[in-house]
């Protein structure tokens, strides 16, 4: 459309456009403040639904018995032997004496290298290194069956992807075919790639890389054959508590180990430290010789009780590596008294009636260790839960009860431009103060919780049924709004006295709410309140159709869109209106010039 601004009228159309059009868009800007109004009471909500989730996580752990039956063990030398008490522990004194620690299993090989100046390198392949083991090395071979490789560009190197090649079983020659299907043979050498024949290939029988006498062009086809790899296998047998071997996948009552001669013996020793065979290896290049250690200490043997407790098999371990079964030291069982009781532990970490006891050294002499109740430790726990409730409540009472500014809406594009950063900043504070003031889902969790806290616990056995029993009490100050206040020294001598009792009074289980502990009663109470915010205010990951503020917000980009086509229509309808104005006196003022020249 033609707009015509004021020529003929002298007047500023566009403006007084512009001056309509502000006062047509009011009910707009008053549809996107509510809409920003909305916006922001979603956001409290979330944040109000992410604290008290933020609580009921933390609550889990005030249902957890090492929560209140903590236990402090003490070692009359810890040097000697530490002890840990788990919460079934009972309070109790042990005296440990006539110890000897257990001990594993170890084999300590011979010298591996030929000679010093000959030593092997365990980081290079067993291919490359064979030479310099003292003992050889004898290979094992399995058939490759090579499939046809497809030249991807021009070039003369192609890989097999296998090496440690046992060169008598290469062909004497290969076939490739040209992306045109033309053959051409080429005689398969193993010394080396020089002076290489146009129709002759070097096989590198350590990597398997193949070099040809002339260039491959791409797509040309390298025929499949087979050939036969060098490698090598060896079995190792070890024994659990229970006499019974540790198997591999195959179930064969060992563990079994395979590796081509491109693996290094750095390789052999990391695959077998971290299987299941429960060995620790590692190669001495100081002494050049290998050592084997049981990971697990105890005397671990097949169920006869006798034998190896590594048992060995393949020449690779035997002669290769220089490990003699018969230089085997066997692991020990540990054996001590215990309050006078003889008997011994596969392991130097063991438990007796909820007290894990480790052995640091051998000792003769009497060594005490005392179990009792560490009652400091429940008491902090306690205070911090109850810390990050009466946290929770100041926020959520702060909430419903912050001061609501009706006069300061959420700031338009024109007002916002006319105040400077600051100035927005304060009265965006002003205006987004008291959104979720009296809001019921707030106060009637509110009111639930500290019902939780005052209602007495039936069914506990123990001396104490409600909160103020142990020391706990609401603040009398009624600013505080239900916060709770702690006599320490009341709370310790309960949980002295009857520590299941306090633990039953937060965390008994029960059919009915009266039977619930406090702490469940809290978790279901803040569970139900947060889900009813969800169906209000949904989460992040939610879309607006899916809670009661989503769809609100829905509903008013829908107006908002409408309104603005209105707006696009009232516009056009202005501008059709002055731009008819000014052809108007645009007529009247041609038709008197044309009257006065008359008159002329």
């Amino acid at each position: 459309m033609v707009r015509i601004g004021g020529l003929a009228s002298g007047m500023d159309i566009d403006q007084i456009v512009s001056d309509l059009m502000k006062a047509e868009r009011m009910p707009l800007d008053k549809i996107k403040q509510n809409k920003q109004t909305t916006e922001w009471q979603r956001d409290q909500y979330r944040e109000m639904n992410r604290l008290m989730t933020e609580f009921r996580d933390a609550a889990f752990n005030m249902t957890l018995q090492s929560t209140y039956m903590v236990k402090s063990s003490s070692s009359g030398d810890e040097s000697k032997v530490t002890a840990t008490a788990t919460p079934s522990a009972g309070n109790a004194s042990y005296t440990l004496s006539n110890v000897t620690m257990a001990t594993a299993a170890k084999n300590i090989s011979g010298a591996v290298s030929s000679s010093n100046t000959t030593k092997i390198d365990p980081s290079k392949s067993l291919w490359s290194q064979q030479s310099a083991f003292s003992g050889g090395l004898t290979w094992q071979t399995k058939t490759i069956n090579q499939s046809a490789i497809t030249v991807a560009s021009d070039t003369t190197k192609v890989s097999l992807g296998k090496g440690a090649i046992d060169a008598s079983s290469l062909p004497g020659s290969i076939v490739v075919t040209d992306k045109d299907g033309n053959d051409a043979s080429y005689t398969i050498r193993t010394d080396n790639a020089t002076d290489l024949g146009a129709n002759e290939v070097f096989i590198d029988t350590a990597t398997g890389e193949m070099t040809f006498g002339t260039q491959l062009t791409k797509d040309s086809t390298v025929q499949g054959f087979d050939y036969e790899q060098n490698y090598v296998s060896f079995a190792i047998t070890t024994y659990d508590e229970n006499g019974k071997a540790i198997e591999d996948d195959q179930k064969n009552g060992k563990m079994n180990f395979e590796f081509d001669g491109t693996k290094s013996l750095n390789d052999v020793i990391s695959t077998i430290n971290n299987s299941k065979v429960g060995i620790s290896a590692f190669y001495d290049s100081g002494t050049d010789k290998i050592m084997f250690t049981r990971k697990d200490t105890g005397s671990l043997t097949d169920a006869s009780g006798t034998g190896p407790q590594m048992k060995l098999e393949g020449t690779f371990l035997t002669q290769t590596l220089k490990l003699d079964q018969t230089n085997e030291q066997s692991g020990t069982d540990a054996t001590f008294e215990i309050n006078g009781l003889q008997t011994t532990r596969k392991s130097n970490t063991f438990t007796v009636s909820g007290v894990s006891f480790t052995l640091q050294d051998n000792f003769t002499a009497p060594v005490r260790v005392n179990v009792s109740n560490n009652t400091d430790k429940a008491v902090e726990s306690i205070k911090d839960f109850v810390t990050k409730y009466n946290e929770l409540i100041a926020t959520l009472n702060g909430k419903t009860t912050e001061e609501r500014y009706r006069d300061y809406s959420p700031l338009t594009d024109a007002q916002r431009e006319s105040l400077t950063d600051k100035q927005a900043e304060q009265w965006e504070e002003k205006a987004k103060s008291g959104l979720l003031k009296n809001d019921s889902i707030l106060s009637s969790g509110l009111n639930q919780m500290r019902s939780n806290w005052y209602s007495a616990v039936s069914g506990i056995t123990g001396e104490f049924k409600q909160l103020t029993d142990i020391g706990i009490t609401t603040s009398t100050n009624y600013m505080d709004r239900g916060k709770l206040v702690i006599n320490e020294t009341k709370l310790k001598e309960a949980l002295e006295k009857d520590p299941q009792s306090v633990m039953d009074l937060f965390s008994k289980n029960g059919e009915t709410t009266s039977e619930k502990g406090i702490v469940r009663r809290l978790r279901e109470s803040v569970a139900d309140t947060v889900s009813k915010i969800e169906q209000r205010a949904g989460r992040s990951t939610w879309t607006n159709t899916q809670f009661v503020l989503g769809r609100n917000l829905r509903d008013m980009d829908d107006q908002i869109s409408r309104f603005e086509s209105r707006l696009v229509q009232v516009e056009d309808r202005y501008w059709r209106q002055f731009t008819a104005m000014e052809k108007a006196i645009q007529n009247s003022n041609a038709q008197s010039m044309q009257l006065s020249q008359y008159f002329a």
